[in-house]
């Protein structure tokens, strides 16, 4: 089955039941699923940096990065810590699915692709790789120079690491923090210069380091990142606005105390939401006139300055009147 999906996403959106065919360790904190297709079909293409929602059994939603092979047609792999902060989701995946179990699925989404570049350089802390494995072969198959830079807590915390440095060997840089400590990043990273992309993927506080590291010195565009949780946002006051919902040809008034998914959605429009807190994309939406009040944790500072398009979960209108493509 397929469902409509928001406009910089793929144009159709897989929804369907898989099974998970295998459940195993991947650390001391992370598990391993495989998920396949009980009839057997083929399962849709995607592209490096995409991501699975998961339907769990309770009713909660979760989204976990693919970190299996691109080419591989016939099952995906998830990679998935049991975060000791977790609303729920981590543990039901841990203490409750089991080899055999039927999980409804939507996805693949992709809103961390892999953009040209000669040179890459990721950088992952704890599980902060699983976007990064199908990044990295893709690299490979494409000939490009890459590094990796692989940190967490211990090797035993660490789910992949023994993979992928036998499969990458000398590309795969291991850094355990009770063996290596905390690194100095601006040494890790080296030189700034043109034609590198770096992309990053693990706790905030590793991100907002890169972020202000790269902003001093290194070219607008370096760094890509993924979060698992919203970025700390320092925002105008929440006031009124009026949003045209042009293809329902609808008029909202969304207050102060609320978001435009809450509003859109009791007017009868047709919006699509998941996680609320900006962090997923599946909420995103075109803007026809206006200007955004961005705040969501996807959207580089270059497409946040474009305003194309704006995650309706939890950003809002710097202006009093803003049309968007629902």
């Amino acid at each position: 089955m397929t469902v409509q999906s928001p406009a910089r996403t793929d144009a159709l959106v897989y929804r369907a039941p898989l099974q998970v065919l295998a459940k195993k360790d991947a650390s001391d904190c992370v598990t391993e699923l495989e998920l396949v297709d009980p009839s057997g079909e083929v399962l849709p293409a995607w592209k490096p940096g995409a991501h699975l929602e998961i339907h769990l059994p309770s009713g909660l939603s979760r989204q976990y990065s693919l970190c299996s092979s691109p080419t591989d047609s016939g099952s995906y792999r998830l990679g998935i810590l049991k975060d000791p902060n977790s609303r729920g989701g981590s543990q039901e995946v841990h203490e409750k699915i089991e080899a055999g179990d039927i999980l409804e699925v939507t996805g693949p989404r992709n809103h961390f692709p892999l953009v040209e570049s000669a040179e890459y350089h990721f950088i992952a802390a704890g599980i902060g790789i699983t976007p990064m494995i199908p990044m990295m072969e893709e690299a490979e198959r494409n000939g490009k120079d890459w590094k990796l830079t692989y940190m967490g807590r211990s090797r035993t915390s660490m789910a992949f690491w023994s993979e992928l440095a036998d499969k990458y060997p000398g590309k795969v840089d291991i850094r355990p923090d009770d063996e290596c400590g905390f690194p100095d990043l601006a040494a890790l990273t080296g030189t700034p210069r043109e034609g590198v992309k770096i992309y990053a993927c693990g706790p905030e506080g590793l991100l907002r380091a890169l972020e202000s590291l790269t902003a001093e010195s290194w070219p607008a565009g370096t760094l890509h990142l993924e979060r698992f949780a919203p970025k700390p946002v320092v925002a105008a006051a929440k006031t009124s606005f009026t949003v045209k919902l042009a293809l329902s040809g609808i008029d909202i008034e969304v207050p102060e105390d609320r978001n435009i998914v809450e509003v859109a959605e009791e007017a009868g429009a047709p919006v699509i939401f998941s996680c609320m807190e900006g962090t997923c994309g599946t909420c995103e939406t075109r803007i026809i006139s206006g200007q955004a009040d961005h705040r969501d944790s996807i959207l580089s500072d270059e497409e946040k300055e474009s305003n194309e398009m704006m995650m309706i979960c939890v950003s809002r209108s710097a202006c009093d009147v803003l049309e968007l493509e629902i």
